[in-house]
C-alpha cells in the first residue's frame, strides 16, 4: 500500500518524463511504451466482449470527467449513468482521474452516487470520496511557479500571461486576474497578480489572450520542464504543477490500493494532460472531441462527450449478449 511519502518518491522518480509530456506522447498499450503505428482506429471500433464468467476483459475504468464523462452543461447523462451502471453490475469498477482538485470534483461524484477513490488535481490528489477525506495532496513552491511564469513570459516576449492558482488544500479555491476569463464564477476569487503568491498553492495556470495554447505550454516546459510538471487540460488553461506531477502518477498510486494493473484498466480521456493517463492503461480511449495530440496515441476513437462516447464503449464491453 502506498503512503504519501511513497507517492513523493514515485512522484520524483518520473519528473522528467512528465514534465515534457505535453509535446511527446507515448502509449503502454503500443510495446515498449511507443506511439502506435497506422490509421487511429475508427469510432465504434470493436473490442472483444468481458467474459461472461468471472471477472470482466477491464475490472477498472478511469475516466476524465470535464470534455468525457461530464457534457458540456456539466452533466452526467442517463445514458452514460446506465453504463456505468453495467459496469458495477460486472464487478468492475469505476474510477474518476480528474484535473479539477477534489473541492471542486466533489459535487460531480456525489450527483452520480460515487463511492471509493478519486484521483484529482492532476495526479496531485488522491481523494476518498466515500468519507470525503484527502489522503494524500502536494503542493507547488510558489517562489518556483512565479519564476516559471515570468520565464515564460520572457522566452515568449509577448506580453504578461492571464493567471491563476488553486490554493492549497483543504480549501482548493480558484483565484484569478482580471483578465483570465470573460465568464467570472461566483466560486471564483478575484485577486491582484502580486496577490496570488499570498497563500499556499498547488498549482498555476496560464493563458494568454493571443498566443496559441500550444506555444504557451512548450515555452513553459522549455524554461522549467527540469523544475515543475507542464500540462495543458483546457482550451485556455496550461498548467503549472509541482514536479512529477501527472494523472498516471495518481492512478498508479490508486490502482496499487484497489488491487488493480494496467492490464486490466481501460481509460477514457480528450486533453494533453489525459496522454499519461491512456499511456498507463493497457488500453486508451480518445473522445471525439480529443486533442490531436490524444487521438494520435489513443488504442480507439470514441464519440465525443456530447455523444455520450464512455457509454458507447462501455455498453459494448459491459452489456449482457
Amino acid at each position: 500500500m502506498h503512503t504519501a511519502d511513497a507517492a513523493a518518491a514515485a512522484a520524483a522518480a518520473v519528473s522528467t518524463s512528465v514534465s515534457t509530456s505535453v509535446s511527446t506522447p507515448t502509449s503502454a498499450s503500443a510495446p515498449g511504451g511507443t506511439v502506435p503505428s497506422g490509421p487511429v482506429p475508427a469510432p465504434g471500433a470493436l473490442l472483444p466482449r468481458p467474459r461472461t464468467a468471472g471477472r470482466p476483459r477491464f475490472p477498472l475504468v478511469a475516466t476524465d470527467l470535464d470534455g468525457t464523462l461530464l457534457r458540456g452543461n456539466l452533466t452526467v447523462s442517463p445514458r452514460s449513468r446506465a453504463a456505468l451502471a453495467l459496469v458495477r453490475a460486472a464487478g468492475a469498477r469505476h474510477l474518476v482521474v480528474t484535473g479539477r482538485p477534489a473541492t471542486s470534483c466533489r459535487e460531480f461524484l456525489v450527483a452520480i452516487g460515487y463511492r471509493g477513490l478519486a484521483v484529482c488535481g492532476q495526479g496531485a490528489q488522491l481523494y476518498d470520496a466515500s468519507a470525503d477525506r484527502l489522503l494524500v495532496s502536494a503542493s507547488l513552491d510558489r517562489e518556483l511557479a512565479r519564476s516559471v511564469v515570468e520565464r515564460t513570459e520572457e522566452a515568449l516576449g509577448a506580453g504578461p500571461l492571464e493567471l491563476a492558482v488553486v490554493t492549497a488544500a483543504p480549501e482548493n479555491r480558484f483565484v484569478v486576474t482580471a483578465g483570465f476569463t470573460d465568464r467570472m464564477r461566483p466560486e471564483w476569487g478575484l485577486a491582484g497578480r502580486e496577490e496570488l503568491w499570498a497563500a499556499p498553492i498547488e498549482k498555476v495556470l496560464m493563458r494568454h489572450r493571443t498566443v496559441a495554447d500550444g506555444l504557451v505550454a512548450a515555452a513553459a516546459v522549455r524554461v522549467g520542464g527540469g523544475e515543475v510538471a507542464v500540462t495543458h487540460s483546457e482550451k485556455g488553461m496550461i498548467e503549472v504543477l509541482p514536479a512529477g506531477t501527472d494523472k498516471s502518477v495518481g492512478l498508479q498510486l490508486a490502482a496499487d490500493r484497489m488491487g488493480f494493473t494496467p492490464a486490466e484498466t481501460i481509460a477514457f480521456g480528450d486533453m494533453p494532460n489525459d496522454i499519461p493517463l491512456l499511456g498507463w492503461a493497457g488500453y486508451g480511449v480518445a473522445m471525439g472531441n480529443a486533442h490531436p495530440d490524444l487521438i494520435a496515441m489513443a488504442d480507439e476513437v470514441a464519440p465525443a462527450n456530447e455523444d455520450d462516447g464512455v457509454a458507447a464503449v462501455l455498453e459494448r464491453l459491459f452489456a449482457h449478449p
